[in-house]
């Protein structure tokens, strides 16, 4: 039986951390104590103007590479979870194969928005098991401050910008035990970007808007259940997780869904108080910290989970 396995990580994160008080600063009604206490977001990185997804995806992506000791010729498969791709096409995958200098791998984006990362790497993992592709990089990428309504106290301080990748590859050895996808498109009232671009001009709205108390109770309750889907799946106890990697919006959904799951907040990777929300980038950005500072370790079981507007929610539960 084939399987498939991560054997590289990269991230990337641009410019220096901005912090609660340099929001403030900047005129945003708002201050620290009120982000922390709410959130657990103390900074988050912003990329400077013309910075875009395919660039930041592009170091992550060269970062996983190196450390599986690969080139971009190996590549196979390419697929980007984003929800701010550069252009409305060519797909940012195209763009960075090409600034990686591939030619000829597949190369596709997912939009499943903070659950685009766990999507996209079930889907490469599908690939790579139907003996169609051998090597895949898997990138979440984005520019979540170009959406944003910068006078929105309640959005706007929860999300930054970053990228992180992984390299996966067919192996005999057991890698992603089980993955699981679901999405409910009758709540994408409670969070969305409820604008389009038509005739050369934007209609209705352009920027984030949330209800966070229905996504909070959304969140909690199906993160918690899609877990136990894919341990079930796995035929692995949760008990059994050595790491849970949830997805990177809010300390309060991380532990309640911790707590649900009766995981100790010891096992819990934890990066949104330096990161923020960075949509599809956030479970790649915490797993690459979390391997290079050697928590995680090889032969560790690692439960992966992000949730996003459609509402949409993934996860997948690999041996490291």
């Amino acid at each position: 039986m084939m399987f498939a396995r991560i054997v590289g990580t990269g991230s990337y994160l641009p410019g220096n951390p901005v912090s609660n008080n340099d929001l403030a600063a900047r005129g945003i009604d708002t201050n620290d104590e009120w982000i922390v206490t709410r959130t657990g977001i103390r900074t988050r990185h912003l990329a400077e103007a013309g910075v875009t997804s395919s660039e930041l995806g592009l170091v992550a992506a060269q970062r996983a590479l190196e450390m599986a000791g690969l080139q971009a010729a190996d590549i196979d498969l390419i697929i980007v979870a984003t929800s701010t791709p550069d252009f409305i096409f060519p797909s940012t995958a195209c763009l960075i194969q090409g600034k990686l200098g591939n030619k000829g791998a597949a190369a596709f984006d997912v939009q499943a928005v903070c659950s685009g990362f766990a999507y996209a790497l079930g889907i490469a993992e599908k690939f790579i098991r139907s003996g169609s592709h051998r090597r895949a990089l898997v990138i979440g990428a984005e520019v979540f401050s170009r959406i944003l309504d910068w006078s929105d106290r309640g959005t706007c301080v929860l999300f930054g910008d970053g990228a992180g990748a992984v390299v996966l590859e067919a192996s005999e050895k057991p890698g992603i035990l089980a993955t699981a996808m679901h999405a409910d498109g009758s709540q994408f009232g409670i969070l969305n970007v409820p604008g389009q671009v038509s005739g050369g001009q934007v209609i209705g709205d352009p920027f984030l808007r949330m209800d966070g108390q229905a996504v909070f109770k959304f969140a909690v309750r199906v993160l918690a259940e899609i877990a136990e889907e894919v341990c079930s799946i796995a035929g692995v106890a949760t008990s059994e997780v050595d790491w849970l990697i949830p997805h990177q919006a809010n300390i309060r959904i991380i532990e309640a869904t911790g707590k649900k799951l009766a995981i100790e907040r010891e096992r819990v990777i934890v990066s949104v108080d330096r990161h923020g929300n960075t949509s599809a980038a956030s479970v790649p950005l915490a797993l690459d910290e979390a391997v290079r500072d050697g928590r995680i370790q090889r032969g560790q079981k690692v439960l992966l989970e992000g949730i996003g507007g459609g509402f949409a929610w993934g996860a997948a539960l690999l041996e490291f």
